[in-house]
């Protein structure tokens, strides 16, 4: 027999169920403390959790500095007045343990080791309370997880892009079959928790590979894309375009990329890595002219589509490598005035930069994602004619070792140059 008051809270018991579904469907979610993360060593995504931010903006500015200081001026790195849940793209990969528990989050560091994560502080939080649900829907829709080992499963990884201004949310399942089961039903649960969900993508990835996405889209919900709002333009993103991940860092970066290219409204400038056309786009408005070279032929077409929309008459892309679009206008005696590059973390290789020598434009406005191979790249073409006129570190990737800098490079005129006999 209960005592008085104790159907009282059997009840509020109940009705919590209700509201919030069962245990199978609503895993209990672990949530650290703001500025704290007991997964920070595990996951090793953020090298710096625990540091003061300001700390960590100092530290950076010594580390970019002990790089490209030889080159010239390195500013104080520019950093976020809110640097929590700031990623707009979200990746999670699933793993099912022995006792059949099915967990989602991120690859230890180093290996093939999921460690579980409900809720990051440096992921939108919106994102990553999609993956949470979904993984509490895999039971009822008898979905499997993907097994690296024997390959038997299904679903290998969730991606979540929003739009920062717009809202709009893609979900990409990443399958390793086109077929979901009950496909219809799985995305009507799933908007019944996320009305914000605009559009779901099926990515196939059958290969035994550790690709993320596959190069097959079906979509299976809404448009297939979703759009944001960036420097005051428009871009569609599709699944597998690339998009700066904190869209508030990035419109100080581009501000920054742009004021350095000097533009007075009669450049010729080329967008070489352009992807989606962000960079080019956001130059357009103050350069005569601007190509966009990218070698993704889904962003190529977002890049046109985007300047479409944005009714920009100024701008062309090509779906060619940019190294060798250079040399073939270098050799059609073309030139241009200004040379935006954004490469991967790899950098560049010395064909793309010895293409860039052959068109000699007047500025090469170059951002980096890796101080490294950044310097490497600055050393050949400042003993190539060029010379290094500002250096702009942005704190995109708050609480990670990781930096973005802006380097703007001048051209030499023939009467700089010193000519020494020796004897």
């Amino acid at each position: 027999m209960r005592k008085p008051g104790e159907n009282n809270k059997f009840r509020k018991k109940e009705n919590a169920k209700k509201q919030h579904g069962s245990k199978s469907e609503r895993p209990e979610k672990h949530i650290c403390p703001p500025g704290e993360c007991d997964l920070a060593k595990k996951c090793g995504g953020c090298q710096y959790q625990g540091m003061d931010y300001e700390k960590q903006l100092n530290k950076k500015h010594r580390e970019v500095k002990e790089l490209l200081g030889s080159f010239g001026k390195v500013e104080p790195v520019i950093g976020m007045q809110e640097p929590f849940h700031y990623r707009n793209k979200v990746n999670a990969t699933f793993q099912r343990l022995k006792n059949g528990t099915v967990i989602s989050g991120a690859y230890q560091q180093g290996t093939h080791s999921v460690v579980k994560i409900d809720e990051c502080q440096i992921e939108d939080k919106i994102a990553d309370s999609i993956i949470y649900d979904i993984r509490g829907m895999l039971r009822s829709f008898k979905i499997k997880v993907y097994d690296e080992d024997s390959g038997y499963g299904l679903l290998r990884h969730v991606l979540v892009r929003r739009g920062f201004r717009t809202g709009e949310v893609m979900v990409v399942l990443v399958l390793a079959s086109p077929i979901l089961p009950s496909k219809n039903n799985f995305v009507k649960a799933l908007r019944e928790k996320h009305p914000e969900v605009t559009t779901v993508v099926v990515n196939v990835n059958d290969r035994r590979t550790s690709v993320v996405l596959g190069e097959r889209n079906i979509t299976i919900y809404g448009k297939g894309f979703i759009e944001d709002e960036l420097c005051g333009l428009r871009f569609r993103i599709s699944p597998s375009s690339f998009y700066q991940i904190n869209p508030v860092q990035t419109e100080i970066l581009y501000g920054k990329a742009i004021e350095f290219a000097g533009l007075t409204g009669k450049e010729k400038v080329i967008d070489a890595y352009c992807g989606i056309g962000t960079i080019g786009m956001a130059a357009a408005g103050k350069a005569g002219s601007v190509i966009g070279v990218e070698v993704n032929r889904d962003a190529v077409r977002d890049a046109i589509t985007n300047a479409k929309r944005n009714n920009m008459k100024n701008i062309t892309f090509y779906n060619e490598d940019a190294g060798e679009f250079m040399v073939k206008m270098a050799t059609q005696g073309e030139t241009a005035d200004v040379v935006f590059m954004d490469p991967p973390r790899a950098g560049s290789d010395e064909a793309f930069l010895s293409s860039l020598l052959q068109l000699s434009p007047k500025r090469v406005v170059y951002i980096s994602c890796n101080p490294v191979t950044q310097a490497r790249d600055l050393k050949y073409l400042t003993s190539h004619g060029y010379r290094v006129e500002r250096c702009q570190p942005v704190d995109m990737f708050p609480w990670t070792y990781h930096i973005e800098v802006v380097c703007v490079l001048s051209k030499l005129k023939s009467g700089h140059h010193i000519s020494t006999e020796v004897n």
